[in-house]
């Protein structure tokens, strides 16, 4: 009972250095993206900038197409996430409701599949989009990124599946309903939450995409927002730090938004108690 008091503020203490190392970098973006050039080539730099100014916003949209990029970012991550939840979900409630060998295999490969490195299976994809004619698409795109988040998404909706307690599916069972109406009526409801979190999920990770999005899309009309955004680096390998700052500080928005609502979303995907034992 003594130690508890030092033990909870040294878990204070590590959980605010943890936060302070997040926030580091999107704090120092912030800084940047509203510093004019002169104090951007300081040798003293500051955190907050004596003359703030909206110039390197205003010069990230004249150098590069900006919302174009975005769209097509909005429209692969959306994409994705919406395929995804929609293959996951049924093959979650199969590989939750029915444990056979074939079902843990699968989960098995499931966890297996993540430790794939991009590289390791960018030279496939590439060869399978091309036969397919879908390099340098969006479709083609979207389709890796239902490719490389079904794995977690389905990981993730079988823990969700698993917290529906059974005794509800057999209630409907006894009072008649089928196995389709009871997924629709009795267990979809109560995955709506979980669904929910997992389509964010997705999302998030496409939207912030970079390496298969630089390797299949050549196009300037069709390169997302993450492409985009190497292109305010020179040749050399300067950057023009200024409009870099404010273009990604743009960028980092809707994933920060995405987050916050998703932390809401897996506190609803919670259920305890819905049939006592």
């Amino acid at each position: 009972m003594r130690t508890r008091p030092a033990a909870r503020a040294g878990q204070y203490a590590a959980l605010l250095a943890y936060l302070i190392f997040l926030a580091f970098p999107f704090l120092w973006l912030l800084s940047t993206a509203f510093k004019p050039p002169r104090e951007l080539g300081s040798l003293h730099p500051t955190w907050i900038p004596h003359h703030p100014t909206l110039a390197n916003f205003r010069q990230a949209f004249d150098e590069q197409p900006l919302p174009h990029a975005a769209l097509n970012s909005l429209l692969a991550a959306l994409g994705a996430a919406v395929v995804a939840v929609l293959i996951a979900t049924p093959m979650a409630y199969v590989m939750a409701r029915h444990r056979t060998r074939l079902a843990r295999a699968a989960s098995g490969w499931v966890v297996v599949s993540q430790a794939f490195p991009f590289v390791l299976i960018i030279i496939p994809l590439f060869l399978v989009l091309k036969r397919l004619r879908l390099i340098d698409s969006l479709a083609g795109l979207t389709l890796v990124y239902v490719v490389w988040s079904l794995p977690f998404a389905l990981w993730m909706l079988v823990g969700y599946v698993r917290a529906v307690p059974v005794e509800l599916e057999e209630a409907a069972a006894v009072d008649g309903a089928g196995r389709l109406r009871t997924l629709i009526s009795v267990t979809a409801p109560l995955l709506a939450p979980g669904i929910a979190a997992t389509a964010l999920f997705a999302f998030v990770t496409a939207w912030n995409e970079f390496f298969f999005a630089l390797v299949l899309l050549k196009s300037p009309g069709n390169q997302t927002l993450p492409v985009v955004l190497t292109h305010f680096i020179g040749a050399e390998g300067v950057a023009d730090l200024g409009p870099l700052a404010a273009a990604a500080f743009l960028a980092t928005l809707p994933s920060l938004v995405v987050f916050a609502l998703l932390q809401r979303r897996i506190t609803g995907g919670l259920i305890a108690g819905a049939v006592k034992s």
